[in-house]
């Protein structure tokens, strides 16, 4: 299997060579250049172009063109998108986009992706900072010297922006007003029906687990189902790996080294929760739905209200979320304190990192590379964020105050129907590509009454994991490849564990995982991390 895929990346990795050798770098034809001081964009307003924008997410939904915002864009900035998505597994499309030579113009992917430093190493990307000092230099005027700083790589050069990235300046800047996607949720009018019960040690959750399936075996006529969570991958679940962790506020970092949370964690604690899950199972208290169902169906299940429980990311519950409360908005989820470890501390709930969610890199087939970089200048700007959270100035929002505040009829229909404001209106970052979480909080984020209690209850506990974020080991190398067969394993260890009959079956798969992985070297993993680790708190001056 090593010498496989050592073979496949090597041949994605000469292809890629081959072909951007073959390129020929030229300026853009016809494009003016902006200044210092007046962005490029504007200069160029007039000239309609298409960018080809490929999402690395399958789940993506969205278009370019039917929404309100998508169109004030276009008519603003003369750019127009088509995005490009995977119809099936992400990472075999990039791979065969990579190999072929057919990268569209414009690529975001989670910033974790090996195809990052491999697209990087392969000539395949433009650096970004080349680009802006030839043709806009106001990119330096409103992107952060930060972040561009974590993303400098070692030949100097920045060749992808984040979105949803949090500095640390952030964290004091907008102390008590950030939050955390990583929540324990419940059904409110089950779990008040059952007493409200404390979910946060062993018998509690189980206890409430019971009496939730004992009074509400059905909802419309479905199975209840009494703990929900993300979906079950080929390397497992990150619900029950990071979230789980942090819940139990256990810290990726033991004696200055880094252990990963996607690697089957050997602390006490987490081995306790994940046997109370076996428990559960055990007593049918969680159903095999779990291990199969896709986000989608997940998505579905939420918004029909059939969950009793779920340790799930509160932002992909919005729609879910507006169709309980549209129902009854007695039967939304709100989050509770739940895994709490044996001294019962508080969760330590991770906010941003610096890292952030996704990059944005231009690439070198871009059909015009100085436009690419005047619209991605535009959108990481103020006014860009303005446009692509709130929208249309007295239209979709007004500015009361000086805080912008969403009209109350694009309100209502966000709050009711999510899908319906993303299609046809396009604010609250439908086009998140490049947001600015952190720069929106300054306005004070005002929730729906259907959204609001998940969001603020993570508040208290939320903490920066910049220092773990970008620990990717180089693609193709030893270290790497013991990474992902580990995680492959896990994949299938997770569902053993919580599937075994007995803890004694449970404990002997455990034993078992924890063997492989010292015999397949994760301590050489181990090492590079925390080598990664320690070099990441340098940039960050920790």
């Amino acid at each position: 299997m090593k010498k496989a895929l050592i073979m496949v990346l090597m041949i994605l990795m000469i292809a890629s060579v081959v072909f951007a050798a073959g390129k020929k770098d030229t300026p853009a034809a016809g494009t003016a250049a902006g200044t210092a001081d007046v962005p490029g964009w504007k200069a160029n307003a007039e000239t309609p172009i298409t960018f080809d924008w490929y999402i690395h997410f399958s789940w993506f939904a969205r278009s370019w063109g039917n929404s309100q915002v998508s169109k004030y864009i276009t008519e603003k900035t003369g750019v127009n998108v088509n995005f490009v998505v995977p119809a099936g597994n992400e990472a075999e499309k990039l791979n065969s986009m990579i190999a072929g030579d057919a990268l569209p113009d414009i690529i975001t992917l989670g910033w974790y992706e090996g195809q990052v430093p491999m697209m990087i190493d392969a000539g395949l990307v433009y650096s970004l900072d080349e680009l802006a000092k030839d043709y806009d230099p106001y990119f330096f005027k409103v992107a952060n010297p930060d972040k561009l700083g974590w993303y400098r790589q070692a030949d100097g050069k920045v060749y992808g922006y984040p979105n949803a990235s949090y500095t640390p300046q952030d964290y004091d800047k907008y102390a008590g007003k950030l939050t955390s996607n990583e929540t324990f949720l419940v059904r409110k009018d089950m779990y008040e029906a059952i007493g409200s019960p404390d979910m946060s040690t062993p018998d509690g959750f189980l206890g409430a687990l019971r009496a939730a399936k004992a009074k509400f075996p059905t909802v419309n006529g479905q199975p209840l189902i009494t703990f929900g969570t993300n979906e079950f991958g080929d390397i497992g679940n990150n619900m029950l790996q990071a979230y789980l962790q942090h819940f139990l506020a256990i810290s990726p970092e033991k004696n200055g080294k880094f252990y990963d949370a996607n690697l089957g964690l050997e602390d006490p604690e987490y081995v306790r929760w994940l046997k109370v899950l076996r428990q559960a199972h055990s007593e049918g208290l969680i159903a095999t739905d779990i291990f199969v169902d896709k986000r989608s169906q997940i998505e579905e299940k939420a918004a029909q209200g059939r969950y009793f429980a779920m340790l799930y990311q509160n932002w992909d519950m919005q729609a879910a979320q507006h169709a309980r409360y549209e129902e009854d908005p007695n039967s939304v989820y709100i989050a509770v304190p739940a895994f709490k470890n044996s001294k019962g501390d508080d969760p330590t709930l991770a906010g941003g990192g610096i890292a952030g969610w996704t990059v944005t890199m231009i690439s070198k087939n871009c059909k015009d590379k100085a436009r690419a970089i005047q619209f991605l200048t535009y959108l990481i700007s103020e006014e860009g964020q303005m446009d692509t959270n709130f929208g249309i100035p007295d239209v979709t929002y007004n500015v009361k105050n000086g805080i912008p505040v969403l009209t109350d009829e694009v309100k209502k229909i966000d709050s009711t129907d999510k899908n319906k404001q993303e299609n046809e209106i396009g604010v609250q970052y439908t086009y998140w590509m490049l947001m600015d979480t952190a720069w929106q909080a300054q306005w004070g984020v005002e929730y729906s009454a259907s959204l609001a209690q998940p969001q603020l209850w993570t508040r208290p506990y939320v903490k920066s994991f910049a220092a773990y974020d970008g620990l990717t080991m180089p693609v193709g190398s030893d270290e790497a490849l013991i990474y992902e067969t580990i995680q492959r394993r896990w994949g299938k260890v997770l569902p053993e564990l919580i599937r075994s009959k007995t803890e004694a079956e449970f404990d002997k798969v455990w034993a078992e995982f924890v063997q492989f992985k010292k015999d397949k070297g994760v301590d050489k993993v181990v090492e590079a991390q925390s080598k990664l680790m320690n070099i990441n708190k340098q940039k960050l001056g920790m």
